[in-house]
């Protein structure tokens, strides 16, 4: 009689035990939709490289001067030490990813009059870009090894498309052209334009992948 009750004992206990087994069986494979995703999926860090941060008067950056890192400095002070306007420096992210301040390439001589002898023409294939605006051509000129070259009597869109779209300044860099009286500056981000050879503003603002838009 003891052994019957044993041997009721232990399939119960194993049977108790099998459903348990059973029932975690089956709440692990119940499918209850996509996991959500993690936090820092939604709200993680994004960086625009076309649109900065303004850099606050007391902010330190990497200074550059002559090419050469000298220190760590305020906006106006690594102009100062460069002998420019803090407009003339480019802040960036440099290769280590840290805010720097570097000048950009200074504006060359300007070309000759148009009375003058011409420049010699350079012969350019046409980007692949929208047809441009109406309205009044200028000289266009574009400078390329130490020389300025004619590419054309072309309207400003027209020009700014054929010496800048599809190419990307570096940190620091600057391409020079001219239409007409106006000087052009291609720098990170943007093309830039300046009556005077020295007070540049923006002219039209440059896509991620080197595009610029119609300038009106």
């Amino acid at each position: 009689m003891a052994s019957d009750n044993r041997l009721v004992l232990i399939l119960g206990g194993a049977a108790a035990i099998l459903a348990a087994v059973v029932i975690a069986l089956l709440l692990t494979g119940r499918d209850d939709g996509p996991a959500e995703p993690p936090p820092a999926s939604k709200g993680g860090l994004q960086l625009d490289v076309t649109d900065p941060q303004p850099v606050g008067p007391d902010q330190q950056l990497r200074c550059f001067v002559d090419g050469r890192f000298v220190g760590m400095a305020t906006l106006s002070d690594c102009a100062q030490r460069n002998g420019v306007a803090s407009q003339a420096l480019d802040v960036g992210l440099d290769s280590s990813g840290q805010l720097t301040a570097v000048p950009f390439a200074p504006p060359p001589e300007l070309p000759s009059l148009v009375d003058d002898e011409p420049v010699p023409a350079e012969v350019v294939q046409a980007p692949p870009t929208p047809t441009p605006a109406s309205g009044p051509t200028q000289r266009c000129l574009r400078h390329a090894g130490g020389e300025w070259r004619d590419v054309g009597e072309l309207t400003l869109n027209a020009c700014v498309q054929q010496l800048y779209s599809g190419r990307c300044e570096q940190l620091g860099g600057a391409s020079y052209g001219r239409w007409g009286a106006t000087t052009l500056r291609l720098v990170p981000g943007r093309v830039e334009q300046a009556p005077d050879n020295t007070n540049f503003r923006t002219l039209v603002q440059q896509g991620r992948d080197c595009s610029l838009g119609e300038v009106r």
